[in-house]
C-alpha cells in the first residue's frame, strides 16, 4: 500500500480536514527551514516560526501565489477558504483566516497526492516573500 494518498482520495476529503493536515505541513517547512539556517536560542527560533506561520502571513502568501495555481489547486485553495468555520481568532481577521485557511488545505491537498515538489515550489515563492505584516 502507497504512504500516498490518490489523487482522488485526496480530492474527496473536506476542506477543513485538508487545512487542519495541511497547517502542520506548513508549519514544519517553516520550521524546517528555519533551523537550517543554523542554531539558534529557543526565543528566536519561535519568533521567527510566528513571522510565518499566521493568518496576516499566510493571507499575503495565498495571494501571491494564487496566479500561479492550477485549475485543481486553485479550487482546492477556494474550497478551504469558503469553508473555513467562524471562529476567526482575536489575533486575525475573517478574510485573512479565510485566505490561510484556504493555503492550508492546498498545502494539504499537495502533501497528501503526493505533490511533494510542487508543494514545495510554492512553499519557497511563499517563504521568500518579506514579512509585510509587522
Amino acid at each position: 500500500m502507497s504512504d500516498d494518498f490518490s489523487e482522488k482520495d485526496a480530492r474527496a476529503l473536506s476542506p477543513l480536514t485538508l487545512a487542519f493536515f495541511g497547517d502542520s505541513v506548513y508549519e514544519v517547512l517553516v520550521r524546517e527551514r528555519i533551523v537550517k539556517n543554523g542554531s539558534k536560542p529557543i526565543r528566536e527560533l519561535h519568533d521567527a516560526a510566528v513571522k510565518k506561520v499566521n493568518a496576516g502571513f499566510q493571507s499575503l502568501a495565498s495571494q501571491k501565489i494564487e496566479a500561479m495555481l492550477s485549475e485543481q489547486e486553485l479550487e482546492i485553495f477556494k474550497r478551504g477558504r469558503n469553508a473555513a468555520g467562524s471562529n476567526v481568532p482575536r489575533s486575525s481577521n475573517s478574510k485573512d483566516y479565510h485566505r490561510a485557511t484556504g493555503l492550508e488545505a492546498l498545502f494539504g491537498y499537495l502533501y497528501l497526492s503526493g505533490e511533494r515538489e510542487r508543494m514545495k515550489e510554492l512553499f519557497d515563492i511563499i517563504y521568500d516573500m518579506d514579512d509585510m505584516t509587522e
